[in-house]
């Protein structure tokens, strides 16, 4: 093994020097006049350009940008609600408030869905999905003005399922359009208030209720003893002024003769398109496609 004696620092060429004049001894140099070094770069090292690390930033961006406009695209156009239309379910019986069950549904809880939809610009078009055997005079009413209000600004279209009676045609009678199958229950329009005597019963057992009332009827539809003559008038002047607001609306809405739903029958959807009950035999795809028609003749 050969041992290399040269020195490396041989190869730097010395470094020529100029004569200066002779500093006295006793003169200090300030440590601010003092050039520090300067570490000369790597041999063969790329001097980044001015503004080059800006411009990754925005090529990188700008290609996040492009694959986020591409997965929300996709999203778009492979789901029906951000293709213009979306769907709110009406199942249950109807009721005011916040209540979203198995048996009931809250008008507050529909109410805020088409609000939302009527607001939303990536609707075009809303399809409510009615299956509902009716409800409170008072749910519908809500109901109706949430409607209305997403009417004003497009199109909405009622799909129904098993059957949209009652109630649940009040509001439906509002809409742009009404698609049912050929069996769905529709109509059924009226209003009905039921009342529960069980005082037979309670006297067989041998049950006693004293009521103490500021009124004649406060305790009236109590289920401890039938309810008198007076009683039964006055619940019959009710169950027809709350009818006739009913039926009335549904006719201002509806092509449909008054003598062919004030029975209160429920129809068949089959037999309601002749009655101009319903507009459309078809599902809930019918009603979206009918939906988006509507839309479109709007644009």
């Amino acid at each position: 093994m050969t041992t290399d004696t040269t020195d490396p620092y041989d190869s730097i060429s010395p470094v020529s020097t100029v004569p200066v004049e002779e500093v006295p001894t006793n003169t200090t140099v300030p440590p601010d006049s003092v050039t520090p070094d300067r570490a000369a770069p790597p041999a063969g090292a790329v001097h980044p350009k001015p503004g080059s690390g800006k411009k990754w930033f925005l090529t990188i961006l700008i290609g996040l940008l492009l694959v986020f406009g591409l997965i929300a695209a996709a999203y778009y156009f492979s789901h029906d609600e951000q293709r213009g239309v979306t769907v709110i379910r009406m199942e249950g019986t109807m009721v005011t408030g916040q209540v979203s069950d198995a048996d009931s549904i809250g008008s507050e809880v529909v109410g805020r869905e088409l609000r939302n939809a009527a607001d939303d610009p990536m609707v075009e078009a809303i399809v409510l999905r009615v299956n509902s055997p009716g409800g409170t005079p008072a749910a519908a009413q809500e109901i109706i003005r949430d409607l209305d209000y997403a009417k004003s600004k497009k199109p909405v279209v009622v799909s129904m399922g098993d059957m949209g009676t009652s109630a649940a045609y009040y509001v439906s009678s509002h809409a742009d359009r009404i698609y049912a199958n050929p069996d769905t229950f529709t109509a059924g329009i009226g209003v009905i208030w039921k009342f529960s005597d069980i005082s037979r019963w309670m006297d067989k057992e041998g049950l006693n209720i004293s009521v103490v009332k500021s009124g004649s009827k406060k305790d009236m539809g109590t289920t401890s003893r039938p309810i008198s003559d007076e009683e039964q008038e006055y619940a019959q002047k009710i169950v027809n002024e709350s009818f006739e607001n009913f039926i009335t609306d549904v006719i201002t809405h509806r092509p449909i003769a008054r003598s062919d739903i004030d029975d209160g029958r429920v129809i068949r959807g089959g037999d309601a398109i002749g009655l101009h009950i319903v507009d459309e035999i078809g599902n809930l795809n019918d009603a979206i496609s009918g939906a988006k028609t509507l839309a479109e003749s709007r644009r």
